[in-house]
């Protein structure tokens, strides 16, 4: 009949369901789309809406805002990075601030002392959480960056701040599947748990070939003045050099370094757990 609205029909699909979340929590899902599901350094704009399940015309009205306020950078070829502010304002935390600032000398020496990968981590999460790297000119390849994440049971960082955390973040974290990067990369829950008390009795982790091939890694842990574990220190070798020797002594010598600037005595009573950000 003219001039009656039609009916919609009852097999009619429906539409996507809208999304209730509020401005400032897509705002953010527009960052974590850099990091999930899987770390991207630059995405298009398509990739952003996708990842953060936001509409693509919503998704490009709020990128621009990040772009303004600096928290996105537009490349020439139209892809987005994430941009310096997020970076000035991230170390300005006081645990990344200080913690950076006190370890960097030791850092500089142990880089001078092997000529190969130095990282500083902390824990954050189910990750290691680089606050520093220093590379010389023709180190071997890694995939760690300065405010990257990787795993805690494939990296010599992440299993030391694993080996130091709480019972209940041990269990919590070996509950988990775990990704096997290499055929060397130890997945196993108990054969994870006898490397954590290894590490803890030895005071350095000792990996080969377990998340980058052709490269190994010593790492040490890092302690405040209560005696808690709060970060890591490790150095990333080529397989073949032969000098492990002399590479964790380095590495210890470094860690001890640091924990002593930050206050710690050995004869302080030992808390056997990391921290965690907040």
């Amino acid at each position: 009949m003219a001039g009656r609205p039609a009916r919609r029909s009852q097999g009619a699909a429906a539409g996507p369901p809208a999304d209730t979340r509020t401005l400032p929590a897509r705002l953010f899902a527009i960052l974590d789309a850099f990091t999930r599901p899987a770390p991207a350094v630059s995405l298009t704009l398509t990739a952003i809406s996708e990842r953060s399940g936001i509409p693509l015309s919503t998704t490009h009205r709020l990128v621009a805002e990040w772009v303004i306020w600096g928290g996105l950078t537009r490349q020439p070829d139209g892809r987005y990075t994430l941009g310096l502010h997020l970076w000035e304002l991230g170390m300005q935390t006081p645990t990344a601030r200080t913690l950076r600032t006190i370890a960097l000398p030791y850092l500089e020496d142990l880089y001078e002392a092997t000529r190969e990968h130095v990282h500083l981590a902390i824990l954050d999460g189910h990750d290691a959480l680089y606050l520093e790297k220093l590379s010389g000119h023709r180190p071997v390849h890694v995939i760690s960056r300065v405010g990257g994440r990787l795993p805690l049971h494939s990296t010599g960082v992440g299993l030391v701040l694993l080996a130091y955390a709480s019972h209940d973040v041990i269990d919590e974290y070996l509950s988990q599947a775990l990704q096997r990067f290499l055929p060397g990369t130890i997945t196993a829950p108990e054969e994870l748990r006898r490397r954590l008390a290894t590490i803890r009795m030895l005071g350095l982790a000792v990996m080969t070939e377990e998340m980058t091939a052709g490269s190994s890694s010593l790492a040490a842990p890092i302690r405040d003045r209560t005696g808690q574990v709060v970060a890591a220190v490790s150095v990333v070798t080529r397989t073949t050099v032969g000098t492990e020797h002399e590479q964790q002594h380095a590495v210890q010598a470094a860690a001890q370094g640091i924990s002593r600037a930050l206050g710690y005595r050995r004869a302080a009573p030992l808390s056997g757990s990391a921290v965690a950000l907040s």
